[in-house]
Parts: C-alpha cells; sequence; structure tokens
C-alpha cells in the first residue's frame, strides 16, 4: 500500500540522516573528539572476533526494530488506522532528530563552552534520544495489526524493547559526561533539576543511578 511505501522510504531516510550526521560529526566536530578520546572507551582495545559479534548483534537488532515493515509488506496488508499512527510518528521523529542535531549544532558553535538549553533542550535534555524512540515506536505500532505469529512478536519486541534500552543508556552515559563537564556550573544543575531527561512532561529528571 501506499502507507507501506512511505515507511520503507523513512527507513532510507533514517539511515540516510543518521549517516551523513555521524560523519560530519566525526570529521567536524573537534568537541566531540575531545570527549571521544578522554571520556568515551570507543571499543579498540576489543579484540577482532569480540568486535564481529558485537556488528553482527547490532544488525540483528536493527533487523528485528525494522521487522514490523517487512511483515507488513510480506502480508500485503492494506492501510489501516494503526499504519496511519506509525507513519506519522516515523514522519514526526525524523523532524525532531533532525530538528535537535541541528539546534545542538548550532549552539555549540555560538556557545562552546555551554550545556545545551534552547529549542527543544528547554523540554527535554536528550531530544534526540526521543526521536529514535518515537521512530521505532512508530515502526512496531504499525505491525501489531498484521504480525501473524509468535516469531513475528519476539522479533517485533525484541527490536523496539531494545532501541528503548539502548536510548535509556545513552542518556545515562550522556548525563555521566555532562555530569563531569558541567557539575559545578548552577546554571547546569538548575536546568537538571527543571527539564527532563528523556520524556517531556514526565518528571524523570535523572537515570544515572540507574543499572
Amino acid at each position: 500500500s501506499p502507507v507501506t511505501v512511505l515507511m520503507c522510504l523513512l527507513l532510507v531516510a533514517y539511515g540516510l540522516r543518521l549517516a551523513i550526521y555521524l560523519l560530519i560529526r566525526e570529521r567536524r566536530s573537534a568537541a566531540y573528539r575531545h570527549v571521544m578520546a578522554t571520556q568515551v572507551n570507543d571499543g579498540s582495545d576489543l579484540r577482532l572476533p569480540l568486535q564481529v559479534v558485537i556488528w553482527v548483534a547490532c544488525a540483528l537488532v536493527y533487523a528485528c526494530q525494522a521487522s514490523p515493515v517487512l511483515f507488513r509488506l510480506q502480508a500485503g496488508s492494506p492501510t489501516d488506522v494503526l499504519a496511519v499512527v506509525g507513519l506519522v510518528l516515523m514522519c514526526g521523529s525524523i523532524v525532531l532528530e533532525s530538528s535537535a542535531d541541528l539546534q545542538k549544532s548550532v549552539q555549540k558553535r555560538t556557545r562552546p563552552g555551554r550545556f545545551c538549553d534552547r529549542g527543544l533542550y528547554s523540554f527535554v535534555r536528550c531530544p534526540n534520544y526521543l526521536g529514535e524512540i518515537l521512530m521505532w515506536t512508530g515502526v512496531f505500532v504499525s505491525g501489531i495489526t498484521v504480525y501473524a505469529d509468535a516469531f513475528q512478536w519476539a522479533c517485533a519486541l525484541v527490536g523496539y524493547v531494545a532501541i528503548v534500552y539502548v536510548m535509556f543508556g545513552g542518556a545515562r552515559r550522556l548525563e555521566l559526561r555532562q555530569g563531569k563537564s558541567y557539575g559545578d556550573d548552577p546554571a547546569y544543575q538548575a536546568y537538571v533539576r527543571s527539564t527532563p531527561i528523556l520524556l517531556p512532561f514526565v518528571p524523570l529528571y535523572s537515570v544515572k543511578d540507574a543499572t
């Protein structure tokens, strides 16, 4: 159906947007390179077999995340309400993530020594991670009416739960890094106390103590 075609195009757009953003950040962002060099273990000390295992596992998780669209294609399902809801969430997520990345880039150029707290970052501290969750929520929801058996449900659930877990883990790591960089700044402390970390309007302000 046209909705399913649009979902496929949005998955392609998602991949291209993410790849281009990461490439630009790797090449041009001195602040990012400094963080990676001083605060993040990039995994370069891992043996090749373990790296391959990690790569394959990540690929499988992405396949599970996208599987609801595949299942809808295989079933030849017509457009229904949940497909439209999923499509809307996917569109909104790409706009949200793109806007958040652009706003962060602008703020880092104009105020390189300060944390991001304007625009979308005034509503939630990790709007790009929120966009990621919305993207895959849309994909998962779109398949609810077409999952044919336990295998398809398992694939979709594994992918969705995995990405939500990864995003909360990413928010936690970001919070810890920002605490090291800005923890002594009273303005940052006030920002943390008043701005939810990942879900807007939900009073969850910290996940640094989560395990």
